[in-house]
């Protein structure tokens, strides 16, 4: 049975943990556990050496992605973030074939055509994701800047990252119709309320993976998903494997469907 291509965000291993024993050590890992693609995030880089380690992502056969905090706009400025040339740059010299950043305070006045200019002269291509904040964590703004997106042809896909909405208070189901088309990169985790009143992520339950598989008709099919929940526990191997094989499987029916 067909079963399609999983990330990690190595985030999901816990910040203390990650920068304790450096993001590359975590790349034969991935790979065995059948992981498709690596995400490094650089708020979580220490002593990481770019070329020892986009080498040994090659070596195990998995693809690159950069998460940066960058956030693509910034309050009250028309052009793309000056900071953005530069974390390409960076991502690029880690292997990355793409970079993830936030979409920040995007209106109408921004700049689409420089930023477009910009980025058909980069290798490595950008990936805009929904975040937790007010700005770029609300259908509305995403679907202003995507529409532009398309009006300008700029090569810029999105990261749908499905519990994020529930800090603005936003449909996952809302945004997967009206932004679907856009998605390249899902990001997967589930989300509950602690009794302090603090959202935090979780592995996801069996409703869980049943409510993706929904979202996931309004995407193209097949694309890359991502572990981004915790992945915490003794037996680290073991663990990523099963929920590597989880992911996997999702939008099988799908696939079967399209077959019938």
């Amino acid at each position: 049975m067909t079963t399609f291509p999983v990330s990690i965000s190595l985030s999901s291993y816990g910040a203390e943990l990650v920068r304790q024993r450096g993001q590359g050590s975590f790349i034969e890992l991935l790979a065995n556990a059948g992981a498709s693609r690596i995400e490094l995030r650089e708020e979580l880089l220490t002593h990481e050496e770019p070329v020892a380690f986009s080498e040994a992502v090659q070596l195990h056969g998995l693809e690159c992605v950069f998460s940066s905090p960058l956030e693509l706009w910034e309050a009250g400025q028309s052009r793309p973030n000056p900071q953005l040339l530069t974390t390409l740059h960076r991502a690029h010299a880690f292997g990355a074939k793409w970079l993830k950043v936030s979409l920040g305070y995007f209106t109408e006045h921004c700049d689409l055509q420089t930023l477009a200019a910009c980025l058909n002269q980069q290798p490595v291509h950008l990936l805009v994701e929904n975040d937790q904040t007010c700005q770029g964590g609300r259908i509305e703004p995403m679907q202003r800047f995507f529409d532009k997106v398309e009006q300008q042809q700029a090569p810029i896909h999105m990261t749908f990252d499905i519990g994020n909405w529930q800090w603005q208070d936003q449909s996952a189901s809302t945004a997967a119709r009206l932004l679907g088309r856009h998605v390249t990169y899902l990001h997967c985790k589930g989300v509950v309320r602690r009794p302090d009143g603090k959202l935090v992520a979780t592995p996801p339950t069996a409703a869980d993976l049943n409510s993706w598989e929904h979202l996931m008709s309004h995407m193209r099919h097949g694309l890359t998903r991502a572990i981004e929940y915790p992945l915490q526990g003794t037996d680290l191997d073991g663990l990523t494997q099963e929920h590597v094989a989880a992911l996997a499987r999702l939008s099988q029916k799908q696939q079967e469907l399209s077959h019938v």
